[in-house]
């Protein structure tokens, strides 16, 4: 190891291997540059993460839509927003992209445009007031979300390029790890206060934000991707409907989609577990608490739950999808037979930092089986249609859990935990993928 590089001597580290490479599925020129890559992609998304913890829509934005004195009730559009608008378009997208042999640009533009889109929120923050701003700042968190689209569909595909299919979950676990230490300690510096924060605080919070889209997309941008397919590069929207025959043709990958349907209970129990814990306080040192949960969920578990996918990404997603579901399904339990426990003020924020870790498996081990199903343009349709269904889906199913949450909140994560008990089962059902040819992007089925 004396000649390495220090790149390659740390990623030497990292893969647990001396020669720090386990380039059977990708060509022999990344492989040289897998070390480089590796890290610029791991700094790239700590950027983003801190950013989304800036302007995350259940926390900061929600406080800031009624900070400026807009009408409470638009605070709800925030979540299907965020989560939907980055989704369904990347059906289109994924045909868009698939048109260009060297991806890593629509990552960069993805990046920018979210930079501008916060900026924009936090000019619409300074300078207007009431309504006007918080319509300005939604109509901005769409161009954000869709945005975002573009990160999703490329990110998935320079990794498969860039990054041998035996270290992407690695590359998410530690991604997910670094990131999580660095918005825990943000979360502890925005609630370590008594005071509630002004407009002017918010919108330098938003600058801020916008900065790190921008440090991400620089970042990004050194990646060294080589070119791949563009096969299917037609019409966007005739490209687009035709992709979706996957969900009929594959049948992996249909399962692997309705697996992945259910487990979104992982994320949308969430905040039915903070409606509950409101009950007992309103303090935002609590809020803070759940913020610093989630982030510290996420320093914890994530490298732990990568280093599994990399074994079994199959086992990752049903282990975290059973256990978001015994979560969801034991506040629900607890909160029906003693509403007024007086143990909620510590339990609720214990139980969603433990939700924060099973859908931190959720997430590493559907992408990392998702990168791994195939190779080529084909793991570009797959990412594109799985999401575009998904972000319908998720509309669905965040609109079926509100209204049986009129019902009371228990019932919504009775509803929820149900749902991940078949997404675990259903993620059973999948293939183990190691017994997959280890062959170079574009030759693998």
């Amino acid at each position: 190891m004396k000649n390495l590089r220090p790149s390659e001597r740390l990623y030497a580290l990292v893969a647990n291997e001396e020669d720090a490479r386990v380039c059977t599925d990708i060509s022999e020129e990344a492989c040289r540059e897998v070390p480089g890559n590796f890290f610029r992609i791991i700094v790239a998304n700590m950027f983003t993460k801190i950013g989304d913890l800036l302007i995350n829509p259940k926390t900061v934005l929600a406080w800031l839509i009624v900070a400026v004195g807009a009408p409470q009730a638009l605070v709800g559009l925030l979540v299907p927003i965020r989560e939907s608008g980055s989704l369904i378009p990347q059906l289109l997208i994924g045909a868009w992209v698939r048109r260009h042999p060297v991806r890593k640009g629509f990552w960069v533009m993805g990046a920018v445009l979210q930079g501008l889109a916060v900026l924009g929120m936090a000019l619409a923050v300074w300078l207007l007031d009431a309504l006007a701003a918080a319509l300005v700042v939604i109509a901005l968190l769409l161009l954000f979300s869709v945005s975002r689209g573009f990160c999703s569909v490329a990110m998935k595909d320079v990794q498969g390029k860039c990054i041998p299919r035996a270290r992407r979950g690695r590359l998410a676990g530690l991604a997910a790890t670094l990131s999580g230490l660095a918005a825990m300690l943000v979360g502890l510096l925005l609630f370590g206060g008594d005071k509630d924060p002004d407009i002017g605080f918010y919108a330098v919070l938003l600058l801020a934000a916008g900065l790190c889209w921008f440090l991400a997309g620089a970042v990004f941008a050194g990646v060294d991707e080589f070119r791949g397919e563009t096969g299917g590069g037609g019409n966007a929207l005739r490209q687009g409907v035709r992709s979706l025959n996957l969900l009929v043709r594959d049948r992996t990958f249909r399962h692997f989609v309705i697996a992945r349907a259910f487990l979104m209970a992982s994320a949308l129990g969430s905040p039915f577990v903070v409606v509950l814990a409101q009950r007992h306080s309103q303090d935002t040192a609590l809020l803070g608490s759940f913020v610093v949960a989630s982030a510290l969920a996420s320093a914890i578990s994530a490298s732990v739950w990568g280093f599994l996918a990399d074994a079994s990404s199959r086992q990752v997603m049903i282990r975290g999808g059973g256990l978001a579901a015994m979560v969801c399904l034991l506040v629900a339990g607890l909160a029906m037979l003693s509403p007024s426990w007086r143990g909620g003020a510590w339990f609720y924020p214990l139980a969603f930092f433990v939700l924060a870790v099973a859908h931190s498996g959720v997430r590493i081990g559907r992408k990392t089986y998702l990168v791994d199903m195939a190779g080529g343009n084909k793991r570009t349709d797959y990412t594109a249609v799985s999401n575009t269904v998904i972000g319908v889906l998720l509309l669905v199913a965040g609109g079926l859990s509100a209204g049986v949450a009129l019902l009371g909140t228990s019932w919504a994560l009775l509803l929820l935990g149900s749902m991940g008990l078949l997404g675990a089962a259903w993620s059973w059902r999948l293939p183990e993928l190691t017994h997959l040819a280890d062959e170079p992007d574009g030759k693998a089925s």
